[in-house]
Formats: structure tokens, sequence, C-alpha cells
């Protein structure tokens, strides 16, 4: 059961890059492609600058729960409080770009899933707290 929280936590992210990744490469026009690269460089950079503001000046928890109950982390973790959870505002990100470039309901549906699913696994390895995940992915 752990390895498969683990995969959930940790190795959906590979699978969400790589959709983004072949989105963003092969389906986007060539003719648009500056400005949407740039758009979306611009959003990510954004939201990672806002999410590490909002870090600096609150955080709901000093401990992350893994810490709290003195066990050892089901999912790669850094030494920081957890607030918002960096995977979460990635695999968020990464979703709403393919969303904003391919303007299709379906692949981002699907990204969202694994999301979801990935948000749930960083749950239930205690890295995070519902809290962390719904800060990262707002």
């Amino acid at each position: 059961m752990q390895t498969l929280i683990s995969l959930l936590a940790d190795g959906l992210l590979l699978p969400i890059g790589v959709i983004a990744l072949y989105v963003l490469i092969w389906r986007v026009p060539r003719s648009r492609r500056y400005d949407l690269y740039t758009r979306i460089m611009m959003a990510g950079i954004s939201s990672y600058l806002l999410a590490k503001l909002v870090s600096a000046v609150w955080q709901p928890e000093k401990l992350r729960p893994f810490e709290k109950l003195g066990i050892d982390a089901g999912a790669s973790s850094l030494n920081n409080p957890g607030f918002p959870s960096d995977h979460a505002l990635f695999a968020m990100f990464l979703t709403l770009a393919v969303w904003y470039v391919t303007r299709s309901r379906t692949l981002p549906l699907a990204m969202f899933v694994l999301v979801l699913l990935m948000c749930t696994g960083r749950v239930l390895a205690l890295v995070h707290t519902p809290l962390d995940i719904v800060g990262g992915m707002a």
C-alpha cells in the first residue's frame, strides 16, 4: 500500500509533465508559439512568486503531518512547513497551460484527474494537509 501511495504522490508528476511537454511542443502552432509561451511562462513565474510570498507571510502549520506523528514521510518533501504544495501548484499550472493552449476539454480533464490523484497521494503520504493542497492548486 505504501508503494502505491508513493507512486501516486511522486510518480504521477511524470506523466502530467510528459503530457504537458508533448502538447506545448507539438500541438502549439508555430505562428503562435512566442505569444503562448511568453504568456504561459509569465503565468507560471507569477503564480510561483505569489505562492512563495503567501508562504512567507502565513504558514498554518509549522510541522508537516509526518513530523507531527514522528514517522518517515511517505513521499518526497522539502524541509519547509509545506504550505502551499509545490507539487500541486506545478501540476495544476501545467494542466491549465494545456487547457489554455488547446482549449480542449478532454486532455486537460484527464490531466486534472491525474492532479487530483497525485494530490490525494500527497495527503495520504502525510507530506501535506488538505489545506496545503488547496493552497497549491489555487
